[in-house]
């Protein structure tokens, strides 16, 4: 069909002619013959790498074109030994290059899987959600505020849905989306687009449901980019720093292998022998794996943190996390369990403990019918008993709630006091709607009963009071005065102090007749029934977590929509909340100057009765006050605030597409706890990003001094080209990789956080990489000189030398697993990859050594026992120096101890 026909398409030819149940939706295998037919509702993703590309990549570096010339030269001048081992060596980088490089590009595409789009679908009479490119046309689908159209679609019902066209036409308004209430005999002009919408736009307002009629780049915004593409970053801060530092680094590595060159040809050595050496230094000099490693641990600990719930949109939050100060965090299933239960209900001027009383009383079922009747919210059979009640203090029935979790406690609650939900929903048919935003802090539902029109009206008390004329008590509306509203208010209050979330509920009777275009009109002259109160209790693990953020020098805050009162009683609770910290409402906020709140925000621990505009403005002081701060939401307009700040968080379970857009981080669980989580896993690979550089740079110091010194003072080469290629590809290889995936240090956030802007060398790591590298090269060249003088043998020299260059960089390679620790205060078997890849790469040398057919192409001899004592002393022992100075540092320092931490974490 074509685009022009599916828009003329009546209600009538949507269920036929693509065979759609609107009452059920599609089957499963429909889905699935749809799929085969016409392909993923998806937008072609050129991001990805083939493998192919990624192999001829590791060939197109300059160094490695050069060593290539090389081999070519050995050839034509007869040295075949040298060319086919210099050949396996390149070919051997190339692969291990490949591998890292696939290894980072499989786990960036599986992050992007992850925080693929969703969309909630109708199937099979069940209500699912399932990512967007497994949508076909004849889904019926699920849109409400805050989300992201997955595909174009016909409205066929609509509760004050408007829709952002923004991104498809340039309109500045939302476009009033109407049902698409056509009888099989009528037809909507192509032009039409009121009960059409279409990929890419967004709900701004109200609800309804679609059904799909084009997916993937059949739909209107087919040439536009897919979410994962608006969302590609390319290289991180991070890696634009360290390209540029690389830029330098071979600068310096190419004079240094330039002089030793032409010290060489000075000192009578042959110009293919010198050449061939200073090619093979700077092969090995120059830091070439440094942007795959980099990209790898990135990676790695991407798909670390993603094992504990974060899910990273963009690489550069990875970095930007261990520098953050502070957290402002939502307090409703953030820092709670997000499973709302009615636990006490004012009505007739008494208050019902529920958790007690049961909900058997009549005059309780007033209340619990309107907030079952004003409610979007729908229960299911549990499917397991794994949701059976774990705790006393919920006493959650066995059933599971689709929708708001405060709505789901409202039905909940009705349900378990005998209201059959359905017998009242067929009771009252279709209905109207008014949907609840943050403004209006109230959701209102017309219905029709017994032939009349009946207004249902929930939302903040304060708010619903304001709009009251009346109240109910023992079945009779009596008018309310001022002294009653004040009475209500101050049970509102007393509720709300007990950290209980209340909702004032009433309703309105109205004429037989009513105008559908301005319903917000007949929310007023209420009759107010009653208060509800629930409770979202703290989740059991955010204590500790902000314990552990305060141990950590980052300052956890609660921006909440919540009552001051239900606020501070949450964060007493979870110990948020200080004698010396202030709590502010979003009134207060209002009335402070930007300069007067700037002054006093580090005071401020809980922002209560705030709005997403407040939010913002939170979020902008807080940064021009010098923080690095994440922001947490989930609603489509926290989105602004969350891209405001320098790590935005989105809620995975209860955020909308627009919130999850906006975000460089997703948290699956919405867990607070999980924010505190990918801060240890994000300082965690910074450190190991260091780790990796000291390791590598200081080992090339090491490399080049020793061949620069021997050529300065005119001694033989201590490493012929071969030889130094070798030790690039055992050192620089596997050893380098595993520091990658180094666990951290068990004090890690007992360290304040890092600056944003600081050097990747700071705390002096450059001159441990110099004093260092300096111990390899003058350690080297000390074993070169005594081979020479006691074996009287070039070639056993050489070995020893060659053997201690890379002996000394598989000691190093332990001293580089932390900055802060000894290797004596490490558990060696904490990175049981390392040790496998230093066991390996010894395994290697040993390999080059003594077997015959190696010692030709290497140039190697055997070592006597002595030999090996003087190379394991030298390469050793400097490495056991370093580390026993650090110990003692360390003990002199007083650090903190590392079971007070671990004391934290439980």
């Amino acid at each position: 069909m074509s685009k022009e026909k599916l828009y003329t398409l009546s209600r009538q030819e949507v269920e036929n002619r693509l065979a759609s149940d609107l009452n059920k939706g599609l089957t499963n295998r429909q889905v699935d013959e749809r799929l085969e037919e016409i392909g993923p509702n998806k937008l072609p993703d050129s991001s990805g790498h083939s493998i192919l590309s990624l192999l001829a990549d590791q060939f197109q570096d300059f160094m490695v074109m050069v060593l290539i010339v090389a081999v070519i030269i050995s050839g034509f001048l007869g040295e075949y030994a040298d060319a086919i081992a210099i050949l396996a060596i390149v070919i051997l980088n190339a692969i291990m290059g490949f591998v890292q490089e696939f290894r980072a590009e499989k786990s960036l595409q599986a992050l992007k899987k992850l925080s693929a789009p969703k969309a909630t679908v109708l199937r099979g009479g069940k209500i699912e959600q399932v990512e967007s490119e497994d949508l076909v046309p004849g889904d019926i689908i699920l849109i409400e505020t805050g989300d992201k159209i997955p595909a174009d679609a016909r409205v066929i019902e609509s509760n004050s849905l408007e829709v952002d066209e923004a991104s498809l036409t340039g309109e500045s308004f939302p476009v009033p989306k109407k049902d698409s209430t056509l009888k099989s005999d009528i037809e909507v002009s192509v032009g039409d687009r009121e009960n059409m919408v279409h990929m890419g736009t967004v709900v701004t307002k109200g609800r309804g449901r679609a059904v799909i009629t084009t997916t993937g780049l059949d739909t209107e915004m087919g040439q536009i980019a897919s979410l994962l593409q608006e969302s590609k970053d390319g290289i991180t801060p991070l890696q634009r720093r360290l390209k540029d530092l690389g830029q330098w680094i071979v600068l310096i590595c190419l004079l240094a292998c330039v002089a030793v060159v032409i010290l060489g040809v000075l000192k009578g050595e042959p110009i293919y022998k010198m050449f061939l050496a200073g090619v093979s230094l700077a092969v090995a000099a120059i830091p070439e794996g440094l942007p795959a490693i980099v990209t790898l641990a990135l990676a790695i600990g991407v798909q670390r943190m993603i094992k504990r719930n974060a899910i990273v949109r963009k690489l550069p939050a990875v970095e930007t996390l261990g520098c953050a100060t502070v957290i402002c965090s939502d307090k409703t299933g953030t820092l709670t369990k997000n499973k709302m239960t009615v636990q006490k209900i004012h009505i007739n001027d008494q208050t019902y403990d529920c958790q007690t009383e049961g909900f058997g009383s009549k005059e309780l079922k007033k209340a619990l019918r309107i907030g079952a009747i004003c409610n979007n919210a729908r229960l299911k059979k549990a499917e397991s008993l794994v949701n059976k009640v774990k705790d006393n203090i919920l006493r959650r029935p066995k059933k599971e709630v689709i929708g708001d979790p405060t709505e789901g406690a409202l039905i909940l609650a009705a349900d378990e006091a005998g209201i059959d939900l359905e017998v009242l929903q067929n009771k009252f048919g279709k209905r109207l709607e008014i949907p609840f935003d943050s403004s209006r802090k109230r959701m209102s539902v017309v219905v029709k009963e017994n032939g009349r029109y009946k207004l249902f009206i929930k939302g903040a008390p304060d708010i619903l009071l304001d709009r009251c004329n009346s109240y109910l008590e023992n079945g009779k509306t009596r008018a309310l005065g001022e002294a009653k509203k004040k009475n209500i208010l101050e049970e509102n209050e007393k509720l709300a102090n007990q950290a209980l979330r209340v909702l004032a509920v009433g309703f309105r009777e109205l004429n037989n007749s009513i105008n559908e275009n301005n319903l917000e009109k007949y929310e007023n002259d209420i009759t107010f029934v009653g208060l509800i109160g629930m409770i979202d209790p703290p989740r059991s693990e955010v204590a500790g977590a902000i314990k552990l953020c305060k141990k950590a020098g980052i300052k956890p805050k609660m921006v909440t929509g919540d009552h001051k009162n239900t606020a501070a009683a949450i964060a007493k609770r979870l110990n948020l909340l200080e004698k010396k910290d202030k709590i502010l409402t979003g009134q207060e906020l209002l009335d402070l100057s930007d300069h007067e709140l700037e002054k006093n925000i580090n005071d401020i621990s809980v922002f209560a009765r705030v709005s997403p505009q407040d939010k913002l403005r939170i979020v902008k002081i807080l940064r021009k006050k010098g923080h690095i701060v994440a922001m947490t939401g989930d609603g489509v307009n926290d989105a602004p605030a969350i891209k405001e700040a320098d790590i935005g968080i989105s809620m995975g379970e209860k955020g909308t597409d627009v919130t999850q857009e906006s975000s460089s981080l997703i948290l699956a669980d919405d867990n607070f706890a999980t924010i505190v989580a990918a801060i240890e896993e994000g300082r965690a690979i910074y450190d190991n990003i260091r780790k990796f550089i000291r390791y590598l740079l200081s080992c090339n110091v090491g490399e080049i001094l020793t061949m620069f010194l021997s050529s300065l003072l005119s001694l033989p080469l201590p490493l012929i080209p071969i030889q130094i290629l070798w030790v690039n590809l055992v050192t620089d290889g596997l050893p380098a990789l595993a520091l990658g995936v180094d666990p951290a240090d068990d004090d890690i956030m007992s360290r304040p956080p890092r600056l944003k802007e600081e050097s990747i060398f700071s705390g002096g790591l450059q001159w441990k990489i110099i004093c260092q590298g300096i111990l390899i090269g003058l350690g080297t060249l000390l074993v070169f000189l005594f081979g020479l003088r006691y074996s009287q043998s070039l070639a056993t020299a050489r070995t020893m030398a060659f053997t201690n260059l890379v002996m000394a960089q598989l000691f190093f390679v332990f001293s580089c697993r932390s900055e802060k620790h000894s290797i004596i205060e490490i558990n060696p078997f904490s990175n049981i990859y390392l040790l496998l890849a230093v066991i390996f790469s010894f395994g290697m040398h040993l390999m080059v050594i003594y077997l015959p057919m190696f010692q030709g192409i290497f140039k190697t001899t055997l070592l006597a026992k002595g030999e090996w004592a003087f190379v394991l002393l030298v390469s050793g022992g400097s490495s056991l120096l370093v580390e026993f100075i650090q110990f003692i540092v360390n003990i002199y320092k007083g650090r903190s101890d590392v079971r007070e931490y671990k004391e934290v974490l439980r």
